[in-house]
């Protein structure tokens, strides 16, 4: 048995792109629907209550497409929108879980890492995941809201002295805390890997949510019978004008794209309209 459905994947802005990029590495056959709120971005400063109002928007957009799933491939939406889930009637991913999966099964201290937007470590929702599985584990977050401008800017290269400063003080209390693995707690943020990975030193694993959570996504479609073995299309929307997708698009998947994005009014799907 099969499912030819597309995959539904949203988030705030583009950041949900690696995502894709990571379902289209495990996942080759399927087709994907993506949305980027890009009209209401960021979601990482605005009120729990609000992020819900728009992750069910979002969710709803995706539902009319037709999708066998909904990935909610934003940090933000993951740690205090996840219970929209419940409303939904295909089944649901969001990126902290799996994160946090890894986290626990590859730290060898017990002491994680979390980087994500203000929501999300406020919510404190790597490490209740975390603390789940490992309860000894120290976990020690902090807010990184620059991370974003500078990976839409393009300025993604470890040789970057700026990116390369504002990472330093960023993760400057993550070194003290002395962790061995950490994770990118948003979706943008694996395009700095190579930043990161220069500050941190060799001794500490980084944890990349989208890779975590294709690889989550291609166990449940099998262990399901829902893998798509003839798709291989992608479908790209986005709720501004998608002057800048191609040149954002290339920064977070890495690679050259030429992409058909459509702008829809997403106040047009609204949940139980």
């Amino acid at each position: 048995m099969s499912d030819n459905r597309p995959i539904g994947v949203f988030d705030s802005g583009l950041g949900g792109l690696t995502v894709v990029r990571a379902l289209k590495q495990y996942l080759p056959n399927e087709d994907i629907v993506y949305f980027g709120d890009t009209g209401r971005v960021p979601y990482g400063t605005r009120s729990n209550d609000i992020v819900k109002k728009y992750a069910r928007e979002d969710e709803a957009f995706l539902l009319s497409q037709n999708v066998k799933m909904i990935i909610a491939a934003c940090g933000t939406v993951s740690s205090v929108a996840y219970m929209t889930a419940d409303e939904l009637p295909v089944p649901f991913f969001e990126v902290v879980t799996p994160a946090a999966k890894a986290a626990a099964k590859a730290t060898k201290k017990g002491r994680v890492g979390v980087l994500g937007t203000p929501v999300t470590v406020k919510s404190r929702s790597h490490a209740r995941a975390i603390l789940n599985l490992l309860p000894d584990a120290v976990i020690v977050a902090n807010s990184c809201p620059l991370f974003v401008p500078l990976v839409e800017e393009g300025w993604i290269s470890a040789d970057d002295n700026v990116t390369f400063e504002v990472a330093k003080r960023y993760l400057e209390p993550i070194k003290q805390g002395d962790v061995d693995t950490l994770i990118l707690g948003c979706t943008h943020y694996p395009a700095l890997k190579g930043t990161i990975a220069r500050v941190m030193g060799d001794g500490v694993t980084l944890i990349d949510p989208s890779v975590a959570t294709a690889t989550s996504v291609k166990e449940y479609l099998k262990n399901n019978n829902m893998l798509n073995e003839n798709g291989g299309k992608y479908k790209y929307f986005v709720s501004d004008r998608p002057d800048s997708f191609s040149k954002t698009a290339k920064i977070l998947m890495g690679e050259s794209l030429e992409l058909d994005v459509s702008q829809v009014d997403i106040f047009d799907y609204i949940q139980g309209k």
